[in-house]
């Protein structure tokens, strides 16, 4: 950073040469790291596959040399290469990818921390890394990372993600292209916190006029309102990145929703629904996921396509169901690589300020929602 005596890295490598021969002699390579046609009792470390892990910084501990620190540029190669390379890979379970990635990243923003980089680059390679944490973490189902990696140690690490980056924009020194984006991200994975939306609001004018924060905020705006129709219809149109960002809160707003569908329609003789409404209004992926919803809380079905609700019948145990998100998530990939995303998930015309037209719609859109707040409008 500008006026600080940090050092600059100079590590060629995804991984200094000291690391990979120490880790080498003492097994702890992982199976991503390894050169293709080693011996399983003699693995060898891939320089083109190795990646620093991180360490934590021990107290009294001198600071690393610069030849241990990888320059931005390196940086933004190792985030490309996790985001291109592993992340998608289809040999290993979705909660041993996050894992590698997940202690990777760290270990990436571990070293922009103990260098002089200029907070221009510094953003750009934070950007990367954050956008690679979102996806492997939303392909993560509930489950499936039970035992391997802690819930609440994910978050943190996404949490920290943004918090580094915003500093970073806080400085000052850009341009940061992506800086409205990103400051969007960082409000639909924190959706619905007053602490977040209180940040987002003091940001600059022109900055929340450009779409994709405008976007975030409307959203916001109709998750605090519980208008779930209007909250649905703008989750389908968001990008692919941003889906990502919010699909932690997608399970929790379908609960609230039948929750309401129950409050309103159950009876003691029982009054039934046709699935395909609700595959519609909450953007499930087919009947199968809607009878799945209504099984965990209770409700018993009609045939395959309809629910009943009976009074009495609707609870809630444990966590809503995850869901497949191919619909609101998944199908927004639209060809497209992981890597692609990473790099550059908005069309440069979103970064742009809209135009007095565009921003006179954008402002009628973010007010719509004070007009009707039931679950239909």
């Amino acid at each position: 950073m500008p006026g600080c005596e940090l050092p600059l890295g100079t590590c060629p490598d995804m991984c200094p040469a000291a690391e990979r021969a120490r880790r080498e002699t003492e097994r702890r390579l992982h199976r991503f790291e390894v050169a293709p046609g080693c011996r399983a009792d003699s693995p060898r470390a891939d320089p083109r596959r190795t990646v620093k892990e991180y360490c934590r910084p021990a107290a009294g501990k001198p600071a690393p040399p610069p030849s241990q620190l990888r320059p931005p540029s390196v940086l933004l190669a190792t985030v490309r290469y996790l985001a291109g390379e592993v992340a998608d890979r289809t040999d290993a379970s979705p909660a041993e990818v996050a894992s590698f990635v997940v202690d990777r990243l760290r270990a990436v923003r571990l070293d922009l921390a103990l260098q002089g980089a200029g907070d221009a680059e510094t953003a750009v390679v934070l950007e990367a890394a954050l956008a690679t944490l979102l996806v492997v973490v939303a392909r993560l189902g509930p489950d499936q990372g039970r035992g391997v990696l802690d819930p609440v140690l994910l978050q943190t690490q996404v949490q920290e993600g943004f918090g580094s980056l915003r500093r970073c924009y806080a400085r000052g020194s850009g341009p940061h292209p992506r800086q409205a984006a990103f400051q969007g991200l960082f409000l639909l994975y924190n959706l619905g916190s007053p602490e977040a939306l209180r940040e987002v609001l003091q940001l600059p004018a022109t900055l929340r006029a450009c779409p994709p924060l405008g976007m975030a905020l409307a959203v916001d705006m109709a998750y605090r309102e519980g208008n779930i129709a209007r909250l649905f219809r703008l989750l389908r149109t968001l990008p692919y990145l941003q889906s990502c960002a919010v699909q932690g809160h997608v399970g929790h707003v379908r609960r609230e929703a039948l929750a309401r569908f129950a409050c309103a329609l159950s009876t003691p003789k029982g009054q039934t629904l046709p699935l395909g409404f609700m595959v519609h209004l909450l953007a499930l992926d087919g009947l199968h996921e809607a009878q799945d919803l209504c099984q965990a809380h209770g409700l018993p079905l009609a045939g395959e396509e309809k629910v009943v609700f009976l009074r009495g019948r609707y609870v809630e145990e444990g966590l809503p169901p995850a869901g497949t998100c191919h619909t609101l998530v998944g199908s927004k990939l639209q060809g497209r690589t992981l890597e692609e995303v990473v790099m550059a998930e908005e069309e440069d015309e979103l970064h742009k300020p809209p135009c007095p037209a565009r921003r006179g719609c954008l402002s009628q859109s973010l007010s719509t929602g004070s007009e009707s707040l039931g679950l239909f409008s």
